[in-house]
């Protein structure tokens, strides 16, 4: 068979492995332990004739050999094999993103790679809106500290109950919002809000000119809470223990705690 011509574009190779969903999956197995072509049928789901014609065309462009009846990868192959890998993450990666992108602040827009790749992020669906918020209440399960910037209504009320047994187990909180949240929960749950607020390891803050997102730290998670701008719903909640993200969280957190003003309380009863 003749060799693949290198008068060609590198995209056409890129588009031959693209073009099937079985091809990628075969060249990264045969870097990992030689493997015969039952196998990688098997593997891949694809018809024997189907994973002769790959391995011949991998052959072709030496990318493979045959040892005996099993097949492996070259170091050409291999190499091959670990760009699409990456380029796989990094497309992986970017269509988390996009769900996100624009409410992302620009700090974190500007990390690298490497550090987008470490981010979890939970997006509200129209058939499970919730997720965001069930997300942050199975971060809130364990953590010992929690300081948050601007945590909204939306994400927080689904937690109030949770973070009332937190803050009763003498987890450290301290949070910092518009003075219209924190009237929202103190006339929604006066009773157990007045509880909260008479314990020593339970701090509300106000601010008037919050960023358009929140920013948790949580021992030593970080979360980010994307608002939907007018409706105040959470779009999506993003989480990571990047230490780069941590020190631009903290930084945040510490710049607007500096100019926050404590709140004025009022005696209310249920």
């Amino acid at each position: 068979m003749e060799r693949q011509s290198i008068t060609t574009s590198p995209i056409v190779d890129i588009a031959y492995l693209a073009r099937s969903e079985h091809r990628i999956p075969t060249l990264i197995s045969l870097t990992q332990r030689p493997q015969s072509r039952s196998e990688l049928c098997e593997l891949n789901g694809v018809s024997s004739s189907t994973m002769r014609r790959t391995l011949d065309e991998f052959d072709d462009r030496l990318w493979v050999r045959k040892e005996g009846y099993r097949y492996v990868a070259t170091r050409l192959g291999e190499t091959i094999a670990s760009g699409m890998e990456d380029l796989i993450e990094r497309i992986e990666t970017e269509r988390k993103l996009r769900h996100v992108w624009h409410c992302l602040p620009d700090e974190i827009v500007e990390f690298p790679f490497e550090t987008w790749s470490d981010l979890r992020i939970t997006v509200a669906e129209p058939d499970t809106p919730y997720r965001p918020g069930r997300r942050f209440e199975s971060l809130l399960q364990n953590t010992t500290t929690l300081r948050f910037l601007r945590p909204e209504v939306a994400l927080m009320d689904l937690c109030f109950d949770l973070l009332y047994q937190l803050v009763g187990k003498g987890v450290e909180m301290t949070l910092i919002d518009r003075p219209e949240c924190h009237t929202y929960f103190r006339s929604t749950y006066p009773t157990r809000s007045s509880e909260m607020l008479q314990q020593d390891n339970f701090t509300i803050l106000e601010h008037d000119d919050l960023p358009q997102y929140g920013t948790g730290l949580l021992d030593g998670c970080i979360v980010v809470s994307c608002y939907e701008e007018g409706s105040g719903t959470v779009h999506a909640l993003i989480d990571t223990e990047a230490p780069s993200v941590r020190e631009w969280a903290n930084s945040t957190y510490e710049t607007y705690l500096a100019s926050a003003r404590p709140v004025e309380l009022e005696q209310s009863a249920e």
